[in-house]
């Protein structure tokens, strides 16, 4: 999630509806700058009894963001406490309960990607030989209860956590028990927004199927593939889901600002201090009735900080996120944004992809979307069949989307590659969770700590 460090008190106050299109409109660029953003999440746990450590402890995620600076990262202050670090590979930062992100750098290519993403590996995980951290990588916590997960330091996230019971029954297991991987990618213009935005939320339940790896809830099977996007089946309606409106004709960025207006506020941030607004009106906000800061109308800041609290399958910023894969080992992390890059970044590819899906019907995507957690590609897709009968297809769109880049190593090798764990799932039928329940019927003998030293990055 966003991470805040400072309030600009001379940040522009919004005057008129027609400056929240802007942040998307603002990110339009040419192709030739269009970058890979990649964000991954990790489980910390102590290596002697796998617990997962609290910021303030010996050894804990305090001690494991201080180590990280002698590496060259920046630490970021809130309340006293170093929340997040920030360098030359983008911001390193904690989900509520210590799950640790990397938010990446806009990059120019996969290669870049990957390389900096095994930076980061191989930084955090010398200092947890010397902290006696290890660091997993699924979709959600196998084994542990929400009672017993520590909770960080951010004002954001106690204001959250106080707000999910409120409207869902699995938003507190969202932010306590899962990790995700996720890309953000650019587009030229608003009609390539709409294309782009329309192709990846139809396909992203294909991605959380070739992606899934959350089958375990407190040491046992759940009964899903990817229960890390079940849960985000009842975390919160107003600011979840499949939107509907974004196939319908005339979308575009007023109509995603119409959406986001409609989204409840968590906070408003303040002099270095979050706000508690949960639940209330960013309308009434701009009418200057926001009951926590009567009076007081948001600035460019408050609305961007808005933008970053709806958490639909794809989201809309100045770029497009997209948010339907589970945590994973070091080769998906960089096969997600290959998947995307493929079948977004290349125009023959992107038209390939919205030809496959361009006639689903709305009730055909919202059924995919609902079966896909627990039927991975199993899952019945619209017209007919299941994802497995697409899925190769899919991955070899892609392929050529990235083969038409050109984008080449020192080693003479092109993108690629980076997609040879998605084509051997698409292959076999077989989604990661499967393979692990597979483990936990057969050699780990239902033992569960075994997840620990197979799956540890």
């Amino acid at each position: 999630m966003s991470t805040r460090d400072a309030s600009d008190q001379h940040d522009p106050v919004i005057e008129s509806l027609d400056q929240l299109a802007a942040p998307m409109a603002a990110g339009e660029k040419p192709r030739e700058a269009w970058r890979i953003g990649t964000e991954h999440e990790k489980f910390v746990y102590d290596i002697a009894d796998h617990h997962a450590p609290s910021y303030n402890e010996p050894g804990g995620i305090r001690d494991l963001l201080s180590e990280l600076t002698a590496f060259g990262w920046e630490p970021i202050v809130e309340g006293g406490n170093v929340i997040a670090l920030k360098g030359a590979d983008g911001n390193v930062s904690l989900e509520p309960a210590g799950q640790l992100e990397l938010s990446g750098a806009p990059l120019e290519n996969l290669h870049q990607t990957c390389a900096e993403t095994g930076r980061h590996l191989t930084q955090v995980k010398a200092i947890g030989e010397r902290l006696g951290k290890g660091y997993l990588g699924v979709g959600m916590w196998p084994d542990k209860t929400r009672d017993v997960l520590p909770i960080m330091p951010k004002g954001r996230y106690a204001i959250m956590l106080r707000h999910m019971p409120r409207v869902g029954s699995m938003g507190l297991d969202m932010m306590l028990r899962t990790c995700t991987i996720q890309v953000n990618l650019d587009y030229s213009s608003e009609a390539d927004m709409v294309q782009k935005f329309r192709t990846s939320l139809a396909l992203q339940p294909l991605a959380t199927a070739l992606f899934a790896a959350s089958p375990f809830t407190e040491g046992k099977p759940n009964g899903y593939l990817s229960y890390r996007s079940h849960i985000w089946s009842d975390t919160d309606p107003a600011r979840t889901g499949m939107l509907p409106f974004v196939f319908e004709d005339g979308f575009g960025y007023e109509r995603y600002v119409d959406y986001m207006l409609d989204v409840p506020m968590y906070f408003v941030f303040r002099d270095g201090k979050y706000i508690d607004a949960a639940g209330l009106s960013f309308r009434d906000f701009l009418d200057g009735k926001l009951s926590v800061l009567p009076g007081e109308r948001p600035r460019v800041s408050d609305w961007q900080d808005h933008l970053s609290t709806a958490f639909p399958e794809v989201r809309l910023k100045s770029f497009l996120e997209m948010r339907g894969a589970d945590g994973g080992p070091w080769n998906r992390i960089c096969a997600l944004p290959a998947f995307w890059v493929g079948l977004l970044y290349d125009q023959g590819a992107l038209d390939a992809a919205w030809d496959l899906v361009k006639d689903w019907d709305m009730a055909g995507r919202e059924t995919l979307r609902s079966s896909v957690p627990k039927l991975g590609l199993d899952a019945p897709i619209p017209g007919g069949g299941t994802l497995r009968d697409i899925a190769a297809q899919v991955v070899e769109i892609s392929r050529s989307g990235l083969a038409a880049r050109g984008c080449l190593n020192a080693a003479g090798e092109n993108e690629t590659g980076y997609l040879e764990p998605l084509a051997e799932i698409a292959a076999s039928g077989r989604v990661p969770a499967q393979r692990l329940l597979d483990l936990y019927h057969g050699e780990w003998g239902g033992d569960i700590s075994r997840i620990y030293e197979a799956k540890s990055f």
